[in-house]
């Protein structure tokens, strides 16, 4: 059976009590002291000697990112990155018409969601972070002889714990039936999101990937959950697992929620006036519920045919939403064009770094 057997409501109703331990009580720490986040903040990679004046809990923190998980063959990690090499254009723009909008469709979650301020008030910072978090987690050589992933991994898992500690603290409507905020099954989701709906997409797109490769993607985002502080026993390491999974968080989760539909209205806002290609903006629902499904569309109120024209589909990867190059560009010259095209459509840089919100603003 596998990990068949794990995906029950008995198991999930356990994961969404259980969050990360090690980043909470790092992000104590920070809290204490935020000339610890300017410190960290600073650094391009982990450094190999961390600073004396840090405490227990941070140093305990950092040091697991020096510890690789047990896997026995690595070469997933070099055909998924040349995977995203020939596939980027269609990976980062999938990342915007069906991924991200699609978490927005799980009410439970959707509640941690609309309590970040940058997520209804700036989509666009949003979606280019989590573009920029993606380029990095494919970046040739990441995981081998490119060690900055893991700074980048380290500062989500902690942005992730501070969005925790900020709800708990100051969300006083936040509903403990909702779970812990981001909790394990919330991570499970959203790694799914990256792995199982990217390879979805890509079929919707009539573009075609292997079984084997679908499976080297999900081995590709275990390896990225973790360094997230995903608990692995649960993560699919087969499509069959990778499919029920998903489908038993969709049927426990799937319901319309006025969060839900804040958010993809506000990420619709943001198309509307940045997209670079305005000859979509027509069709721009349609996409969304082309790639969603229309059980998804129907919880996010989204009332289009979803009848998509074939020359869309056929240039999809090429619509630009982060500035990027079509597919075999070289990975350095896609990410120059991504910093340099979000900078002109966002006005400012675009980085992975700590902060500490105030209020609710997690």
């Amino acid at each position: 059976m596998g990990k068949l057997d794990l995906y029950t409501d008995r198991h999930l109703n356990l994961l969404r009590g259980r969050t990360d331990e090690l980043a909470d009580k790092a992000v104590q720490e920070l809290i204490t002291d935020k000339s610890l986040v300017l410190a960290i903040n600073s650094w391009e990679s982990l450094p190999e000697e961390l600073p004396e004046t840090f405490p227990p809990a941070l140093i305990r923190y950092f040091r697991f990112f020096r510890k690789k998980p047990a896997t026995r063959d690595q070469s997933f990690i070099r055909d998924i990155q040349a995977f995203f090499a020939s596939h980027s254009g269609l990976v980062l723009s999938l990342l915007g018409f069906y991924s991200l909008p699609y978490t927005y469709a799980f009410g439970d979650g959707a509640e941690v969601l609309v309590r970040s301020e940058k997520l209804v008030k700036n989509p666009g910072k949003r979606l280019a972070e989590t573009a920029l978090f993606v380029l990095e987690c494919y970046r040739p050589g990441a995981f081998m002889t490119d060690q900055r992933i893991l700074l980048v991994l380290a500062k989500v898992r902690l942005i992730h714990a501070m969005s925790r500690y900020f709800i708990r603290k100051y969300a006083r409507d936040w509903d403990p039936e909702w779970g812990q905020p981001i909790n394990q099954e919330d991570l499970l989701a959203t790694n799914l999101s990256f792995s199982l709906l990217i390879s979805r997409g890509i079929k919707k797109s009539n573009q075609f990937l292997s079984s084997s490769e679908r499976e080297k993607l999900l081995a590709y985002w275990g390896l990225i959950g973790y360094y997230l502080g995903v608990e692995l026993q649960f993560w699919p390491e087969t499509n069959k697992e990778a499919f029920e999974l998903e489908r038993k968080i969709r049927k426990r989760h799937l319901r319309p929620s006025e969060a839900g539909t804040t958010l993809l209205q506000s990420l619709m806002g943001f198309y509307r006036q940045n997209l670079v290609h305005p000859e979509v903006l027509p069709f721009l629902e349609d996409l969304l519920q082309y790639y969603m499904g229309k059980e998804v569309s129907v919880a996010l109120k989204l009332n289009a045919s979803g009848k998509v024209p074939d020359w869309l589909l056929r240039n999809v990867m090429k619509l630009n939403l982060f500035g990027q190059h079509p597919r075999g560009s070289n990975f350095g010259l896609i990410y120059r064009n991504f910093l340099k095209n979000t900078r002109h459509s966002l006005g400012f840089d675009v980085a992975i770094d700590l902060s500490l919100p105030h209020g609710n603003s997690a």
